[in-house]
């Protein structure tokens, strides 16, 4: 194991070569926006774009470069790579574009394996963001251990940061370990919360930012902040954490919660991300990128207390990707089961892997596999037909996976794939 991980990081030495090229042919063009860089292993995508939502309300111009899309100012490209955090050369000419049309700020998703591989050496970040660490990637980090390391180098880069103006932390206080993104290097560090309001003792220095008094209803939810009260259209806790996160960085840069209000109000859906498909079939389809055991543990409470309410059945569609972290998918499987009333298991990016085992290894934490509530489906046009079949009214159909994603990764192959065009297209035939 061991041996993989140090064949990595020789690896990487490539990818730092590429990155300091990049940066000295673009003239290191980060040290002249204010940048913020959103790690964690859930909700960084949703993050970003409420934080450049947030920012426009400073009136300046706004870059944000993100896993679904990149956007300068009000022009926006689709993200069709499937990667959040792409080359040195791709990152460091998309800064440089920002710059060139006077862009202020620069939103970065910024993922693990850039922080491991060097692909955002260079990157002068003004503002870390953590929104959580659970299981994810352990096919390349090997370790929890390892994976939590490697996105705290985005918080120690933001600490010794060169530049004395801002260096600002962050970070979700409801996750394990909060204390140690809480650095000393910092000249702010922000503390957000859904469970606990009060000040924790020994970090009294830190900025407590907690939502209060949260009522979600119809897949919307308001809360308070410092007595102002906040309407978001993002539906569960994990999208009031993503809000928290837009609402500390607003406030760090002087904008007042009235304007972050305002502006959090007008965000109606993030593409792929809890992303509901308008139908005259009366039921509620839900197309989302979750494929951590964490994120699709809190979807499926949400959709729990949903059916309570509405008296309708949880269909569930979904898959695992090949050659990623193998041990969640039983795990995966067993959570689904617990809250799907059916479950369809189907294809997913399986790459060079055997798609037919990928699904069987998540079919190990499958309760009941009866053909009342289970159906194993390779094809994943066909599982969505099938969950359509089967549907009533009231019902809702959740679709987990992949989310905005363009393209379907079959070995090399990279063949077009939305699962909403996909939906769409059944529901018009």
């Amino acid at each position: 194991m061991n041996i993989k991980r140090n064949f990595q990081k020789i690896k990487n030495i490539y990818h730092l070569v590429k990155s300091i090229t990049a940066n000295f042919c673009f003239l290191f063009p980060s040290r002249k926006l204010t940048v913020i860089g959103v790690t964690g292993t859930n909700g960084k995508t949703t993050t970003a774009q409420i934080i450049g939502k947030v920012l426009e309300a400073t009136g300046k111009k706004v870059a944000v470069y993100s896993t679904i899309n990149f956007k300068i100012g009000d022009k926006k490209e689709v993200n069709k790579t499937k990667f959040t955090t792409q080359s040195a050369w791709s990152l460091q000419k998309f800064i440089n574009k920002a710059l060139k049309n006077n862009c202020q700020y620069l939103v970065l998703e910024t993922s693990s394996h850039a922080l491991d591989q060097f692909r955002v050496w260079g990157v002068d970040y003004n503002l870390a963001v953590i929104t959580n660490i659970t299981r994810e990637h352990l096919d390349y980090h090997l370790t929890m251990e390892d994976y939590r390391k490697t996105k705290l180098k985005l918080f120690k880069t933001t600490a010794n940061s060169w530049r004395r103006i801002q260096r600002i932390g962050i970070v979700n206080q409801d996750m394990e370990k909060f204390e140690d993104f809480i650095l000393p290097g910092m000249d702010e560090n922000y503390l957000f919360s859904i469970q606990n309001q009060k000040q924790i003792k020994g970090f009294e220095d830190c900025v407590k930012i907690g939502a209060e008094k949260i009522v979600e209803k119809d897949f919307k939810s308001q809360f308070l902040i410092q007595d102002e009260k906040f309407n978001l259209n993002l539906p569960g806790k994990f999208n009031i954490e993503n809000a928290l996160v837009g609402i500390c960085v607003g406030i760090s840069q002087g904008i007042s919660l009235d304007k972050i209000k305002n502006k959090l109000a007008e965000i109606k859906n993030i593409a792929g991300r809890m992303d509901f498909v308008k139908n005259k079939k009366s039921l509620k389809i839900i197309i989302d990128y979750a494929l951590t055991p964490d994120s699709m543990e809190k979807i499926g409470q949400m959709m729990k207390e949903f059916k309570t309410k509405n008296k309708g059945r949880l269909i569930w569609v979904f898959g695992s990707c090949g050659n990623r972290d193998q041990g969640k998918r039983p795990i995966m499987g067993e959570i689904v089961s617990k809250f799907a009333d059916y479950t369809i298991v189907t294809n997913e990016d399986p790459y060079d892997e055997n798609p037919i085992k990928i699904m069987e290894e998540i079919e190990k934490g499958i309760s009941d596999k009866s053909k009342e509530k289970f159906s194993r489906i390779t094809d994943r046009k066909k599982a969505l037909k099938k969950a359509f079949e089967i549907a009533k009214k009231g019902d809702i159909i959740l679709v987990t996976g992949k989310g905005a994603e363009e393209n379907m990764m079959v070995g090399t192959k990279k063949l077009p794939w939305n699962d909403k065009d996909v939906i769409q297209d059944i529901l018009n035939n």
